[in-house]
């Protein structure tokens, strides 16, 4: 594994936490990539094949409800098609020259298996993201003691 993967996948608040030889696992499997700006990453409805993790640059993500979401360094994209094996939910596109690391589905399921770690991590931006990317929440207003 080379520093500069070993940095890169680090940055990446889905694997911080793991120790070395399990950072090693995952930059075994994952591939480099380079893509330039507006070339489309995943496109909504096609199969996923595959998580993507920015390195450099940024995407826009187009959300089926109508909702744009900006990604950058340390993110990452495409994890619900792999996590439940549908059509991808949203178009990704690039908003400027992006680099980054791929990592397939089925590199990804046996990944999980020997990392079990990463599904929990996973597990919680999931969530997170699920709850921020939702409609505005707007809690109902305080009700006033009778």
């Amino acid at each position: 594994m080379t520093t500069a993967t070993h940095a890169a996948l680090r940055a990446v608040p889905l694997f911080a936490a793991l120790d070395d030889d399990a950072l090693g696992h995952v930059a075994a499997v994952a591939t480099e990539f380079e893509c330039a700006h507006s070339h489309v990453l995943t496109e909504r409805g096609q199969p996923g094949a595959g998580l993507f993790i920015i390195e450099e640059g940024t995407v826009s993500v187009f959300l089926p409800a109508g909702g744009v979401l900006e990604r950058g360094p340390g993110d990452f994209v495409g994890e619900l098609s792999l996590l439940t094996d549908t059509p991808r939910t949203a178009r990704v596109s690039c908003t400027s020259h992006v680099r980054g690391l791929a990592i397939s589905r089925t590199d990804f399921a046996q990944l999980l298996e020997r990392e079990p770690s990463i599904a929990l991590s996973m597990l919680a931006e999931v969530a997170r993201r699920l709850t921020e990317d939702a409609l505005p929440y707007k809690p109902a207003p305080a009700s006033k003691p009778h």
